[in-house]
């Protein structure tokens, strides 16, 4: 029956057949974003053979390995982005990708995060927030709304959110959008934006965790969550005649910035070119 189910799905052919069904909890929008990102590889006819992925540490991390079939690196925790950093430099003509949590790149990886997009390297993020650290038990993150309640934040949060989308597209990237797991096709449109832009672009989505958020904030089905984010997401277009008053615990749902500005890649390699025709040297000398 489960061959039968895999063999009916078209984006099947994208997904590493033995390790599934997946381990994530029932509910959990990570699957939602996994066949988002599948969907977009196949409109654009993008070989797998051409992708490196790349993921940290989390249950969003597992969104792209095991389950994403191509050259995967599962890496250190907040770290996804530096090792993909250098796979892009290494490998220039690969399409890199990012996919993990809002822990592991905006928390512990956070640094990563600001200055790859100020670099402007060739990488795709696909940031999945669902406002918590959700595999180590449910703990408070840097994205967790204000008043919000966690394992560490037992009666409430006092911390305001960090907002994504709005910091990595004021430290210089490509192209920047978010959107929530309930919009699915315009997910699937920025995340195809995404990958064929030259530069660093970022694609944030706020996902439901209903097992550790959820049912800690009076949303313990998926389905209420998912309607939360439909009552509560604001267009950019919108948001630009709002107060912050009335912005506040809204989603900003849309696309923040699209934009060309030098890509890293490209100024280093032109830059090495420039030092060996300045000291006479040959492509094998200057590597």
């Amino acid at each position: 029956m489960a061959k039968e189910i895999y063999t009916r799905y078209k984006m099947a052919k994208y997904l590493r057949k033995e390790a599934l069904p997946t381990a994530l909890c029932p509910g959990c929008g990570g699957g939602t974003v996994l066949n988002a990102f599948a969907n977009a590889i196949d409109q654009l006819k993008i070989d797998p053979r051409d992708l490196v992925v790349v993921s940290g540490i989390g249950c969003s991390a597992w969104i792209a390995s095991p389950y994403f079939l191509a050259d995967t690196l599962h890496t250190t925790h907040g770290r996804a982005i530096a090792f993909a950093t250098g796979v892009k430099v290494g490998l220039p003509d690969k399409k890199v990708v990012v996919i993990s949590g809002d822990g592991d790149l905006a928390g512990i990886g956070g640094n990563h995060l600001i200055h790859a997009a100020r670099r402007n390297i060739d990488i795709t993020v696909i940031l999945v927030n669902n406002f918590i650290y959700g595999m180590t038990g449910g703990q408070v993150a840097p994205t967790t709304p204000f008043g919000a309640k966690t394992t560490t934040t037992p009666y409430r949060n006092i911390e305001h959110p960090l907002n994504i989308a709005e910091v990595v597209a004021e430290a210089g990237a490509s192209y920047v959008a978010r959107w929530t797991t309930a919009h699915v096709y315009q997910l699937i449109e920025s995340i195809k934006k995404a990958l064929q832009v030259k530069g660093f672009s970022l694609v944030e989505v706020i996902s439901q965790c209903p097992v550790q958020f959820g049912r800690r904030n009076k949303m313990k089905e998926p389905s209420e969550m998912l309607r939360w984010f439909m009552k509560n997401s604001v267009p950019i277009s919108k948001a630009k005649n709002m107060s912050p008053e009335e912005l506040e615990d809204k989603f900003i749902i849309g696309e923040f910035v699209s934009r060309q500005r030098p890509e890293f890649t490209e100024e280093l390699n032109k830059l090495i070119d420039e030092v060996a025709e300045q000291f006479g040297l040959g492509d094998e000398d200057a590597d």
